[in-house]
């Protein structure tokens, strides 16, 4: 039996949702997160190396990273389901979609993460103004407008089709949601961006969603 080692409010909750999806049995193992540093136990070393989630063990297979997660599953369980058939332009853009949502779009929304803490972090008084400046120089001049730039292009490719594959759902929206999560969370996203919010929308009322968030728990992008 699949095995996925879930740590609270992370990209794990993606793997739990396909699984869902997929209707396969699986073994859930929590992890909490330290409530002061909000970074994930060191007993996830003892099932990978980097002590991060997620972390899925199939048999012999232990696989971490959501996107060789979300691959695997589709390609060993899917029987056709979730992903556009090989040769196609969909496929095309569902491989697209499975390396962007990681590669392209979490690393501004991650500094965005990044900053924002640096401008309420506790230090001497003398360095506060300075380090807020900085951080908040950086985040007008450069992280926040790339951030839209990547929102303004999403919609755009939402106006031609219902899911960023194509016309039927797949693990490319399963991937894609959780950066789109961490961008109404922190990135600006909201109602002036309507395609992604109905995005958004549409997946929460997914019943395999829903049970997801009853297996796994609570959900919330943290920061």
């Amino acid at each position: 039996m699949i095995t996925v080692h879930h740590l609270n409010h992370s990209r794990s909750q993606r793997v739990l949702w396909l699984l869902e999806e997929l209707g396969l049995p699986y073994d859930l193992q929590h992890y909490e997160r330290d409530p002061r540093t909000m970074l994930a136990p060191r007993q996830l070393r003892a099932v990978h190396p980097l002590g991060k989630s997620p972390v899925i063990t199939d048999g012999t297979v232990t696989l971490a990273e959501s996107g060789a997660i979300l691959e695997y599953l589709v390609e060993r369980y899917g029987a056709g389901r979730f992903a556009p058939p090989h040769g196609s332009a969909e496929r095309v853009r569902y491989t697209y979609w499975m390396h962007y949502a990681e590669g392209s779009l979490m690393p501004p929304l991650l500094l965005k993460l990044v900053f924002d803490q640096i401008a309420k972090a506790k230090m001497p008084f003398f360095a506060k103004p300075v380090a807020r400046a900085i951080a908040d120089r950086t985040l007008r001049s450069f992280v926040q407008p790339q951030i839209e730039r990547h929102l303004d292009y999403l919609e755009g490719e939402l106006k031609a089709r219902d899911w960023f594959a194509g016309h039927a759902f797949s693990a490319a929206d399963v991937q894609m949601s959780f950066p789109l999560e961490a961008a109404r969370a922190r990135g600006g996203l909201g109602p002036t961006r309507p395609r992604l919010m109905d995005f958004l929308e549409r997946i929460h009322a997914r019943p395999a969603y829903q049970r997801a968030l009853a297996s796994g728990g609570p959900f919330a992008i943290v920061g």
